[in-house]
This record gives C-alpha cells, sequence and structure tokens, in this order.
C-alpha cells in the first residue's frame, strides 16, 4: 500500500508554511500546544532543536507535500537509557484524517531502527482524548499519571506518560 505522508526533517525552508499552517491550526491546538507562530520563534525552534540530542520532523503528505503535522523526539539519552521523548500536534486542516497516526507510526519505526532507541515516551494532558487516541493507535501505553508536569502556555498541568517500547 502506498503511503499517504512521508516524514522529513524540519528546516528554515518550513518557515512560512509552518508559521501559516500554525496560525490557522490556533482553535485545534487550543490549550494543549503552542507552536511558533511568528519568524523569531520558528527560527527559536530550529535553533533549539539542533544537536545529536533532539530531532524534529514535518510530516507531508506524500501526493502534494502538505504540512500534515510536526513530530520532535527531544532529549534523546543514549548509553543504558536509550530514550527520548516525543512531542507532536497535527494542523487542522489535515486532522483527523489518519495521516498523523501513518506519520507518526513512521517517526516511531525510525526511532527504534535509524536511532536505535529503546524506548519513547508521550506525556499528555487527560483531557487531550485525541492526541491519547493517536498514540493509543500507534501502540504506546499508559504508564501513568504526573501532576502538575509540564508548563503549557504559563500554567503548570498535569499529564498522562505513555510510552513504546522497541521490544
Amino acid at each position: 500500500m502506498k503511503k499517504r505522508v512521508r516524514v522529513v526533517q524540519l528546516g528554515l525552508k518550513d518557515e512560512a508554511e509552518f508559521i501559516s499552517a500554525a496560525l490557522a491550526s490556533r482553535d485545534l491546538h487550543g490549550q494543549w500546544v503552542s507552536p511558533p507562530t511568528t519568524r523569531a520563534a520558528f527560527r527559536a525552534k530550529v535553533k533549539r532543536l539542533e544537536g545529536s540530542a533532539n530531532l524534529a520532523y514535518c510530516i507531508r503528505r506524500s501526493d502534494d507535500e502538505a504540512l500534515v503535522g510536526y513530530v520532535e523526539i527531544t532529549q534523546i539519552v543514549r548509553g543504558p537509557f536509550c530514550s527520548a521523548y516525543l512531542g507532536y500536534y497535527a494542523f487542522a486542516e489535515h486532522a483527523r484524517q489518519g495521516l498523523m497516526a501513518e506519520g507518526l507510526k513512521q517517526i516511531v519505526r525510525l526511532a527504534f531502527t535509524k536511532l536505535k532507541l529503546h524506548r519513547l515516551e508521550a506525556n499528555i494532558q487527560p483531557e487531550n482524548l485525541a492526541s491519547i487516541a493517536l498514540v493509543r493507535s500507534c501502540g504506546f501505553h499508559s504508564e501513568g499519571f504526573s501532576p502538575r508536569y509540564l508548563k503549557i502556555r504559563g500554567r503548570w498541568r498535569d499529564h498522562e506518560r505513555w510510552a513504546i517500547l522497541a521490544s
């Protein structure tokens, strides 16, 4: 079966389309995430994700290269831990079409094969049912609850921990 999406590394070339998609997706993203919506914020994100401990990817539709979503693998730790955190969001125009699930499955394969990681962890606000359904569809399992875990939009928010292992 032909892949509907492909994963490409995020770069400065994505700036205009990314910002446009983020601005158009503010209602979808709501309280969950704060993607960059200015040139300065986008460039700061790209700079923050430089280096071997962080990777950022665009999920693009295969037929027309439209920007479907964004995924980052951060705080990659090697050695006996061999683990990383996963952050992601879809853009409104392509939400709820199964495209992010396809892209996220490709990211998981990349993490376990090319990056040789053992574990990926996604932390999700309990009310974000769409995000929980997404990781569940990709094989992640619930590992617990962390009160006031991450500061999102100026507030410490509770999160559920979801993880997937290579084996």
